[in-house]
């Protein structure tokens, strides 16, 4: 993949917290033409190193992304977040038009519902919640700890919560068990994962892409129903699809031309 040559130096705001956006930094880090500051949401305590420099963080809405872009004379934006942080998204958007900034929002690839899935698909933590019914279930829950607080509303079911840093403060739940991990995980991983702790449901988002497409496959071979959430709407951003090799290239294209 050939690095494009860039007119003048640009000074670029990449939101991140994706395994996309390290992959973006990694690119980017290596171009003299371009500084990067990587802006991650603070959710996560011990963020990995992307060789370019960090922020952590809210903004302060649109208003305070749009000062915060004027003091750092940002020339350019790539949202590059999770599919799920619509906020952060539409925040973006709507600051990079009142600057007039060119912006573009990489994409990650919808998953693809095979003949042998059972999956039960709803738009909130809410509905999910009520997709589990009254009989009491087996649960692995990958939500964070502010979706997965939905879920003290149904204590009758054992829950299974993975994530990367412990939920804190704790659920008000008699049966849970937490799973403290950082994926991608491989195909035998969950599949041990479901084996271990008996699952019976799997409750998702639809994040999409390769990393966390083994939980769906082996939820599949095991016959586990999946109850997923749909993915909230986005604003109408220019898009690249995802960061293999077509996608950069587009990438960077897209940044020598802005």
């Amino acid at each position: 993949m050939s690095t494009p040559i860039l007119s003048h130096h640009k000074r670029l705001l990449l939101l991140g917290g994706t395994l996309e956006a390290r992959r973006i930094a990694a690119q980017l880090a290596g171009m003299p033409s371009v500084s990067v500051i990587l802006s991650l949401a603070g959710r996560t305590r011990t963020p990995i190193d992307n060789g370019v420099t960090t922020r952590s963080g809210g903004f302060g809405g649109v208003a305070g992304l749009v000062q915060w872009l004027k003091t750092q004379h940002i020339d350019a934006i790539i949202v590059a977040t999770h599919p799920f942080a619509a906020q952060m998204a539409h925040h973006a958007h709507d600051a990079a038009q009142h600057l007039g900034l060119p912006i573009v929002r990489v994409t990650r690839p919808g998953w693809r519902r095979q003949d042998d899935d059972q999956w039960r698909e709803c738009d909130t933590p809410r509905e999910a919640v009520a997709l589990l019914g009254e009989a009491p279930r087996r649960v692995l829950l990958t939500f964070g700890r502010q979706q997965a607080a939905h879920f003290e509303a149904a204590p009758m079911h054992h829950y299974v919560i993975r994530s990367i840093d412990p939920i804190d403060p704790p659920l008000a739940l008699p049966h849970v068990d937490n799973l403290i991990a950082r994926g991608p995980f491989t195909l035998e991983q969950e599949r041990r994962v479901l084996r271990d702790h008996a699952i019976d449901t799997l409750v998702t988002k639809h994040s999409g892409g390769k990393a966390t497409w083994p939980k769906l496959v082996a939820a599949r071979e095991q016959g586990i129903e999946v109850i997923m959430m749909r993915r909230p709407a986005m604003p109408d951003t220019p898009t690249i699809e995802g960061v293999d090799e077509p996608g950069m290239t587009g990438l960077l294209n897209w940044l020598s031309a802005c």
